[in-house]
């Protein structure tokens, strides 16, 4: 390569690298959003619980589907959204039933000690309870002995929310 055409090619390395710093940075700020300071893990810009996924869909459809905007409900310092009122309906009646665990936090990572927020996309229903996950992994740890994880987790949980804000 000539010494004219290095000068004038000589920034996208430079370019490339900070592209890909600000991408990081913008992944950091995502993963920031859900709050681990709260007892119940809500998005800090919208206050939703759940990213805005029905908490009952989960038992119904078996599958995580979006609430409307319309059909939302406050709880624990949380606002839910449901995909229509008879699942608003069966949350207003029994929150303890069909919110998620443990507030939405990773029950592998409470075993620890660790408030992780879950995804509502890594989900699983055992005992007739939601549960939610940070990451696949977790989850199919979680899946292979639910009964031992969650026992744990119960016993740790009080000490977690300790250090949660109220």
């Amino acid at each position: 390569m000539t010494a004219q055409r290095q000068e004038r090619n000589g920034w996208r390395p430079g370019l490339a690298f900070i592209a890909l710093a600000g991408l990081a940075a913008m992944a950091d700020l995502v993963a920031a959003r859900a709050a681990t300071t709260e007892r119940v893990v809500v998005d800090r810009t919208t206050g939703l619980a759940l990213g805005g996924f029905d908490p009952v869909a989960y038992f119904t459809e078996s599958r995580a589907m979006a609430g409307r905007p319309g059909l939302e409900v406050s709880e624990a310092g949380a606002v839910w959204r449901f995909r229509n009122e008879g699942n608003r309906a069966f949350f207003v009646r029994h929150p303890e039933i069909y919110g998620p665990q443990f507030g939405g936090y990773d029950p592998i990572e409470l075993t620890r000690g660790v408030a992780y927020a879950g995804d509502p996309r890594f989900w699983l229903i055992s005992g007739q309870r939601l549960f939610l996950f940070g990451r696949t992994e977790t989850r199919d740890a979680f899946a292979a002995d639910p009964a031992r994880f969650a026992r744990e987790a119960g016993r740790r949980w009080p000490g977690v929310q300790e250090t949660l804000a109220r």
